[in-house]
């Protein structure tokens, strides 16, 4: 029996592309034309010119002055001594000048007296101390001494006095009982330019309410002065020693400036310090 013809496999055919399309055609570039090369302007030099036209200018104007300056004849100076220039213009007749300022108004014959006579008198019960660290015994101290005297830094201290032209130094020292003492400086300063005495209290009111070498407090004003003041400092107690208290009062009129100080082994009332500075203050 024959047998059935096997039917042929079919070949597969490869699939069908598109063909892919053509990349668009790209323009050229035009060629630019070439330009013609520019000269650059050189820098500065209009500048150099200007400059330079400027300094012959000055120079030329400064010559010419000078030459017409040296053509002229020189101007008189005005006289240095010119009488109408006082006055009054005339002086008045004896009759009609005014009296002189009696010296009790006068406040200047009072202070370029004898200053000696500004230290208030010594107060009952109180008798002269010659034991002071200071020569008191004719009312005057140098003011070398003074500086020395009273003050730790004593170079700079009267460096300081001569800057502001210190002129002298009066005062008196007392003590009452066995060990209470009084100083009383009185410190008179040139009238300058430098305001020496209203320098001097203001700079020790400065470091007074300090503790180390101050009273530690600021102390009360002395009625009637304005600037002056007065403290009670703080006990000074050393083993094998008494102990010491310390009032200070210090205040200005003028050129004169007042510093008074008071010592005892007991306590020191401000009635006492007030008292002496307010007597003081009075005198000036």
């Amino acid at each position: 029996m024959a047998e059935p013809p096997v039917p042929e496999k079919p070949v597969a055919e490869p699939p069908v592309t598109e063909p892919a399309p053509e990349p668009a055609p790209v323009a050229e570039p035009e060629p630019v034309p070439a330009t013609a090369p520019v000269a650059k302007r050189p820098r500065g030099r209009t500048a150099l010119l200007v400059l330079a036209a400027a300094v012959l200018g000055i120079a030329g104007g400064t010559a010419v002055g000078y030459d017409v300056q040296a053509g002229r004849a020189p101007t008189p100076l005005p006289a240095l001594s010119q009488p109408g220039l006082a006055y009054p213009a005339k002086a008045l007749p004896p009759d009609e000048a005014p009296d002189p300022l009696p010296a009790s108004q006068d406040r200047r014959v009072r202070t370029d007296g004898d200053l000696r006579k500004l230290v208030i008198g010594r107060p009952a019960g109180w008798s002269d101390d010659d034991s002071s660290l200071l020569d008191l015994s004719d009312g005057w101290v140098a003011p070398d001494v003074y500086a020395r005297s009273s003050y730790e830094k004593e170079g700079s201290m009267y460096e300081y006095f001569l800057e502001c032209d210190i002129r002298r130094v009066a005062g008196a020292a007392w003590k009452r009982g066995q060990y209470r003492t009084a100083e009383i400086h009185l410190v008179q300063f040139g009238s300058g330019t430098v305001q020496g005495a209203q320098d001097f209290v203001e700079g020790q009111l400065a470091y007074m309410p300090g503790s180390e070498i101050g009273a530690g407090n600021i102390g009360d004003a002395i009625k009637g002065s304005g600037n002056g003041r007065y403290y009670l400092y703080e006990v000074d107690r050393k083993p094998g020693y008494l102990p010491s208290y310390h009032a200070r009062a210090t205040v200005y009129r003028g050129d004169i400036a007042a510093d008074i100080h008071l010592y005892d082994t007991v306590p020191i009332s401000k009635k006492d310090i007030r008292t002496l500075a307010e007597r003081q203050l009075e005198r000036l």
